[in-house]
This record gives C-alpha cells, structure tokens and sequence, in this order.
C-alpha cells in the first residue's frame, strides 16, 4: 500500500515538473519572439516605410469620384386604371355576372425594379451614348471642366475606339460591359419609413454625374409613362370591341367606365412629365469629392507593410535557425 502512494505522489510531481517546463518553454518562446522581432527591427521599419510611401503616392495618383444624388418620392396615383375600376365598379359588375378582380399595383416598386434592370440600362446607354464617358475617361480637369480621355482606349478627337499607333482598332466595350460598370457607379434606395427614393451617381466628374441622376429620373418616368398609355390604349381597343358585341345594359354600363377610365388615364400620363416619381431634392455637381478615402488607404498600407515585414523577419529566423 505504501508502495503504491509513493508511486502516485512521484507521478504527481513528475506531472508538476512537467507543466512548469512547459510554462517556462512558453515564457522563453513569447520572449524569443520579441528578442527576434527588436533585432530585425530596423528591417522591420524600412519595409513598412517602402509600403507606407507606397500607398500614399497610389492614393495621390487616384483621381477624385464625385457622387451626384436626388431626392424624390412617390407621386400620387391617379384613380383610373383597370386596378381603380375593379375596386369602384365591383358591386356594379358582380351583379352583371362579372368579376373584375381587385388590388392597386404598387408602381414605385415596379419602377425601381426597371431601373436596376438590364433592359432599362441597355437603353439608357444606347440612347444617350455614354459609354465613352463611362468606360475611356482618365482624368476631370475642374478648372477647365474637360474630361481627359485614356488615349489606348479612346480617342476623343476622331471619336474612334483604340490606338493605331498600337494597333488597338474597334475596341469599344461591349453593351454588356458597359451595362456592368454603371450598375457599379448607380445606386437606388427606398427608405422603408417613408418610402423616399435615392439615385445616386459617382463620376470623375461632378456635371456629368448630376446629368446623368437628371436623364436617369425623366427616363424612368417616360418608361412608366409610355407603359401605362399603351396599357390603357390597348384596353380601350379591347373594351371597344366588347362594346360592339354585348348587348346586356348593365355590362355596357361598366365597359363605357372603364374606356372613361383609361381616357383619364391617358390624359393624365400626356400632361404629367413626373409621372411616377416626383423631385424633392433635385441632383447637383457637387463641389466636395465622395472619394477616394485616400487616409484610409494609406492606413492599410502602413498596417499590410508592419505585418508583412514581421512575418519576414520571424520566418527568416526560425528558417536559419532550424
């Protein structure tokens, strides 16, 4: 019995001996790290001065981004439209044996809908030909207000894609390509308190971000409009046709509404240029940049720069010393 307590306190103190070695290895590899880390610390502040120095003339060499942006809100809805008949006219039509359904489209929400959409884009592009200013420009000069164009891209006096000199011929981007840069500079919010909506625009500069908020907004409010008119002319030769067949008076009754109602709604579309989205706070050229964060970058070439060069220096060390 004896024996075996001698056997349990020696495994004990061999277990003690054990973790205070590995306590002791533990201080002598923190203090080994350190001691290698203030040896190579010369090393350490050159490479992360080359990166800090780095970063500052990248950030320098980054043209400014202006971002252009308006405010607008929903506008009202008018009370015509089939949506409108069928809530006003149920009763009249459940007792003529037809149902006519009910609900009122949300237009705003289908609005931005098409304005993030491909479609949409695709002619915004093509109709305003903007794809040199968004894909070739180089550089704004505010004092002069010119766009400087990238030359192997864009040449802006023969207005011809590519360089000869270099034999880049007919190189303009795609509509696809182009298509995915602007998504990359638009951006379209809606405020869930009070259903504001935001476009926003970046460009290296200010007056062609604001124009391009402005044709954004009375381009979405020409497409809605001119889908709503051919919407209600559509219905009125529908319920024209209608008319000639049915003689129940009831039934007439409602179809001569409904062709009042899209009368209204046409007349409603050709007077209103806002048609579905009204300016609150209309875009301007801003004076003050948006970007870049160029602290921000030089920030993260300091700290890429200081871990970098640690690492260098602890990898070469333990490498020697193995």
């Amino acid at each position: 019995m004896n024996q075996e307590q001698d056997i349990l306190q020696l495994k004990q103190q061999v277990a003690r001996y054990e973790s205070m070695n590995s306590y002791q290895d533990d201080e002598i590899d923190l203090k080994e790290l350190w001691n290698v880390i203030w040896q190579g610390k010369w090393k350490i502040i050159f490479i992360t001065m080359i990166f800090s120095v780095a970063s500052v003339f990248y950030a320098l060499s980054l043209p400014n981004i202006y971002k252009s942006e308006a405010l607008l809100a929903p506008a009202e809805e008018q009370s015509g439209g089939l949506g409108g008949m069928a809530s006003q006219l149920g009763g009249l039509a459940s007792l003529a044996g037809v149902n006519l359904g009910a609900g009122k489209s949300d237009k705003t929400s289908l609005a931005l809908e098409i304005m993030k959409s491909r479609a949409f884009l695709f002619k915004f592009i093509e109709k305003y030909d903007i794809t040199a200013n968004l894909m070739a420009v180089k550089s704004w000069n505010s004092e002069l207000n010119q766009l400087h164009y990238d030359q192997d891209v864009y040449n802006y006096v023969s207005n011809e894609w590519g360089n000869k000199d270099k034999g880049l011929l007919n190189q303009k981007p795609s509509l696809q390509a182009a298509y995915r840069t602007l998504k990359g500079i638009i951006n379209i919010e809606q405020s869930p308190e009070n259903s504001m909506v935001t476009i926003s625009i970046e460009h290296l500069s200010p007056y062609i971000a604001q124009q391009w908020v402005m044709w954004f907004i009375d381009g979405i409010n020409e497409e809605m409009k001119s889908r709503d008119l051919l919407e209600a002319q559509n219905a009125i030769g529908f319920l024209n046709t209608q008319l000639e067949t049915t003689r129940v008076s009831g039934l007439q009754e409602i179809i001569y509404q409904l062709i009042e109602e899209q009368t209204k709604t046409i007349m409603f579309a050709s007077v209103r240029d806002e048609y579905v989205l009204k300016t609150i706070d209309p875009a301007l050229a801003p004076e003050l940049k948006s970007g870049p964060q160029r602290p921000l970058i030089c920030m993260i070439g300091f700290i890429l720069g200081f871990i970098l060069s640690v690492l260098i220096v602890l990898i070469r060390h333990f490498n020697y010393k193995n």
